[in-house]
């Protein structure tokens, strides 16, 4: 997972079925985002995150944070927001 600590490389191919290929409503994806943003912080809140990955495995608290980060930070750059 500390691959990505230098960000996700730009231009990294994205798997074909997690492309979107449809009009999407900007207000709605931000309420959704803030929405999972507002969970993720309370389930560290609460001590509620998985134990696991399916990916990277065994994981503390302090990989999700620095994992919801990496991912968050690498769309928002990707969309220049």
């Amino acid at each position: 997972m500390y691959v990505f600590n230098n960000g996700i490389p730009r231009n990294m191919p994205t798997f074909q079925k997690l492309i979107v290929n449809f009009e999407c409503d900007f207000d709605e994806s931000k309420t959704n985002l803030l929405k999972t943003l507002e969970e993720f912080r309370e389930a560290c809140k609460n001590r509620k995150l998985p134990d696991r990955h399916r990916l990277f495995g065994n994981m503390t608290e302090k990989d999700w944070e620095f994992l919801e980060y990496k991912h968050l930070d690498h769309h928002l750059k990707q969309f220049n927001v």
